[in-house]
Order: C-alpha cells, then structure tokens, then sequence
C-alpha cells in the first residue's frame, strides 16, 4: 500500500469515529426524552391538537403539561385528559397516534390514554 491509500483510509477511520462521536453525544443529551415521548404516545388511545389558548386554559384550571414535552426543542405543551373533556376544548383536531411531522410541529397537545389506564408519574 502506498502513502496516499493510508492516508485515505485514516481520513475515513476519523470520519466515521466522528459520525460515531456525534450520535453517542445526541443520544446521551436526550436523556431518554424520545423513549418517554414514545411511551406516552403508546399510552395513548387519541390524540388531538389543541389552540395556545385552549392551552392556556388547561394550566389555567391547574393542569401542568407533561415534563417530557417541555425537555423537547421547541417545547411541547402535552396533556393528558379524558376523552370526554379533550372533545369539548375549543377548536380540538384529532390527529393520528404516531411520532410524525404533523405530531412533532405542533405546539399543544392532548393526550387521551386507553379507558382504565391511570396517569403515569415516571416522566413528571
């Protein structure tokens, strides 16, 4: 092999560790952020999008968003109600249950767990 070729494999080798180094740096800030969302959103039976003001009234009324939405970047009001009260906020638009562009851009959400599950504390 001449000077060149190992020269080019070195600069592939530093290429790929850096990749690495990044997506190990990507996952560790998360801190488990998007396995959280995720287990939330398996939790759910319904979800809708709601107005910044039908958000505001929730907190309003005493309702703090899930702390795993607020440790996304741009942060995500993310409730969880019952069915019955979701259907009767301002302007609410059920959306489908899965991580996708629509879900991620929207700014306030509403979770409505499957009937009989109880509000899970471990992403408070």
């Amino acid at each position: 092999m001449n000077s060149s070729s190992l020269h080019a494999r070195l600069d592939a080798m530093r290429a790929r560790r850096s990749i690495l180094r990044w997506e190990f740096r990507q996952r560790n800030l998360a801190k488990g952020v998007w396995f959280r969302l995720r287990r939330r959103l398996a939790d759910a039976e319904r979800v809708f999008v709601i107005t910044p003001e039908s958000a505001a009234q929730l907190i309003g009324e005493g309702i703090e968003p899930l702390a795993v939405g607020q440790q996304l970047q741009p942060p995500l009001n993310l409730f969880v109600l019952s069915g019955d009260r979701a259907v009767r906020l301002a302007e609410a638009r059920e959306i489908a249950v899965r991580l996708s562009a629509e879900l991620l851009t929207a700014r306030n959400l509403v979770l409505v767990p499957f009937s009989g599950e109880s509000r899970r504390s471990d992403d408070r």
